[in-house]
């Protein structure tokens, strides 16, 4: 569907961004001026304890100075909501009084069709809530009742029961004029093979009303009450309005709680998601009767950056968990990851609130491990790694699990970690004792097949090399080089914004370098909304008021910087660009340089092999080549900048740090 021209501006004209923000978080009183328009709150999209969510009311433009996170009022209630485009107009157009333009007759179709499925939903929810009270519904109330849930929170769930009739439901909505296919469609009733009448999907079973995130009913999940029942948990069938991967139970309500908690957790069934709501952890969600998707973990994002993942100690949980490693590595992000809580065997989080109290469960959650850890466990647990071989196909298997990570920061940091739990299960142990693997990533020792020393190590000379030497996150070099990266900024301003995105993922190694990156970008950011030109513009004396003249003085008093010719001598604004994508560019591949370096000194504690001499030997030639002062010299400016730019794309995408399959 298209808009008419004007629709979306006529839209936002009328829209208060404060007030649809303000439905989601609570703004800082003492940070905020609503007579300018000017709001500041902790952000909604992460968890922080500061108000770094700055919103503008004026020009309906949100942004936050910790994840990010940007937009306006449409894309809020779009993230917030968990809704489409054209969803997101319709609810701010219904807030504003304003009417949605005509849809096309395929359109309207669709939309009044899914509206009926609606309506149609919602008077099944008060069937089934009004089947819980009638004498048929006995077994259902005892259930209930053993299972220790309150009336406050059956009336919270809207738990109700489907008789154990074969047209019950069918023949109620009939009779209010609902059409047959109307409750098929809604995924109710079961069209039969042949012709007769449609019977009821749900049977003899306790119901819970699954709805998306702006409260509407779009399926249901049933218990069976029967022992005997072939399927203890029926779903409804996917249908126009219900897609099972991409939707949690208990959206809605969980997200508005993390807001509160600061995490999520997420379950593995609907009963575990009542009863920790009950026992006060209103943060849960759950997966409705299949293994987790993409798409959910996606959702739990949106509400938190590390979901904890509460599976029952069970073989099953524990293989569901090992499972859901290999779908979330290759979404990891910088902030966003998993935490997994794994319960005592045999109980899934029901079982534990309602015998050992919310104090063992919060005591379990706050013990959740990382990601990583369920991880090395997987690949390690109970083996015996008494033999080259046996070690090189766990090197293999981490290196298959780290290939899947996209994000190269987190790749990165993968690897370190894995390398120090490698070199603990491998380092040399006396007594003649090997080392295997045991429950949950620990390790005990087992006793015979003593591990020799192989015959073929690194040589003296090798690890005498300055190229062997443990290189260190906080390298000298680099941090002198962060400084000429920020006094550039400092100087020449105006080129920020072309890197705003480079900066803000930059990883500093002095907490003094990191202050003053954060003070500069904020600085710039504030300078840009009141419209005032940077160029030509020094900020050292404006920062220095900000964060102190010490630190501002420091940074321009060090010999690296000011023998940089960009602070020696002042040029225009492209050759400062040119030079700050130059220190950006050498600061990069000294990093990867490094890493690499680090890989190669872990494997000298075995067989020195060709490849491990060609790994050092790039690396050398990647930090020499990172030392080396590059800007091109003579010829004409054109020239200089084609040059330049040539040569900062080739040092960007070869990459001559990272080993090469050849």
């Amino acid at each position: 569907m298209s808009l008419p021209s004007g629709f979306l501006d006529e839209l936002r004209s009328r829209v208060s961004l404060a007030q649809v923000v303000g439905r989601k978080v609570s703004f800082d009183a003492r940070r905020s001026n609503p007579g300018k328009g000017d709001y500041w709150a902790p952000c909604p999209f992460h968890q922080e304890k500061t108000a770094s969510f700055h919103l503008d009311d004026r020009k309906g433009f949100y942004y936050c100075f910790g994840c990010h996170a940007k937009g306006d009022a449409l894309s809020f209630v779009r993230e917030t909501e968990n809704v489409g485009f054209m969803e997101a107009v319709g609810i701010l157009a219904r807030e504003a009084g304003m009417t949605m333009p005509a849809q096309s007759p395929e359109a309207q179709a669709k939309s009044d069709r899914r509206d009926q499925l609606f309506d149609v939903m919602e008077q099944a929810v008060q069937f089934f809530r009004l089947q819980l009270n009638t004498g048929a519904g006995s077994l259902a109330r005892k259930t209930i009742s053993d299972r220790g849930l309150s009336p406050e929170t059956v009336e919270r769930f809207e738990l109700g029961f489907a008789p154990d009739s074969r047209t019950a439901l069918f023949a109620h909505l009939n009779g209010k004029g609902i059409s047959p296919q109307a409750i098929i469609e809604a995924g109710l009733a079961i069209a039969p093979d042949s012709t007769g009448t449609p019977y009821d999907r749900f049977r003899g079973r306790l119901m819970f009303p699954i709805r998306d995130s702006q409260g509407r009913c779009i399926a249901f999940g049933g218990r069976a009450l029967n022992p005997g029942a072939r399927a203890k948990y029926l779903n409804s069938p996917e249908t126009p309005l219900f897609d099972k991967g991409r939707t949690l139970f208990n959206f809605g309500p969980a997200r508005e709680a993390a807001g509160k908690s600061g995490t999520l957790i997420v379950t593995e069934g609907y009963m575990d998601v009542i009863a920790l709501t009950q026992a006060g952890f209103a943060h849960s969600v759950a997966p409705l009767g299949t293994a987790i998707t993409e798409t959910q973990i996606a959702l739990m994002w949106r509400i938190a950056p590390e979901p904890i993942i509460a599976l029952d100690g069970d073989t099953a949980g524990q293989r569901a968990a090992m499972r859901l490693i290999d779908l979330a590595l290759p979404m990891l992000e910088a902030g966003k990851s998993l935490r997994f809580c794994l319960l005592p065997d045999g109980m899934d989080p029901d079982d534990l609130v309602r015998t050992e109290g919310p104090a063992a469960m919060s005591t379990l959650l706050s013990g959740a491990r990382p990601l990583i850890d369920m991880l090395w466990q997987r690949e390690t647990e109970g083996q015996v790694f008494d033999s080259p071989e046996r070690r090189a196909a766990l090197d293999q298997r981490l290196k298959a699990a780290l290939a899947m990570i996209r994000d190269g920061a987190v790749r990165t940091h993968y690897k370190a970690a894995l390398r120090e739990l490698r070199a603990t299960l491998f380092a040399p142990r006396g007594n003649g004792e090997t080392w295997q693997a045991g429950g949950r990533g620990k390790f005990r020792a087992r006793a015979g097949g003593q591990l020799k020393t192989p015959a073929f190590l690194a040589t003296p000379g090798a690890k005498a090399s300055v190229l062997a030497q443990p290189a260190n996150s906080s390298d000298p070099g680099e941090r002198l080089r962060e400084a000429v990266i920020l006094a550039l900024c400092l100087r020449y301003p105006e080129i920020i914004v072309s890197f705003e995105t480079a900066l803000e993922k930059l990883h500093l190694t002095a907490p003094e370098h990191d202050r003053l990156r954060r003070a500069l970008l904020q600085h710039v950011r504030d300078m840009g909304e009141t419209g005032k030109d940077l160029t030509g513009k020094d900020l050292s004396a404006e920062l220095a008021q900000k964060i102190g003249a010490d630190e501002v003085e420091k940074l321009f008093s060090l010999r690296h910087v000011q023998i940089a010719p960009a602070i020696r001598k002042p040029v225009d604004s492209e050759v400062a660009a040119m030079a700050l994508a130059e220190e950006l560019a050498k600061l990069e591949a000294a990093r990867g340089s490094r890493v690499e370096i680090d890989e190669a000194m872990q494997d000298m504690a075995g067989l020195v092999d060709e490849g491990l001499t060609w790994r050092l030997g790039q690396a050398a030639q990647a930090r020499e080549k990172a030392n080396r002062s590059t800007l091109p010299k003579g010829g004409t400016e054109a020239e200089n900048t084609e040059n330049m730019s040539k040569y900062l794309q080739n040092l960007i995408d070869s990459e001559v740090w990272v080993k090469k399959k050849h």
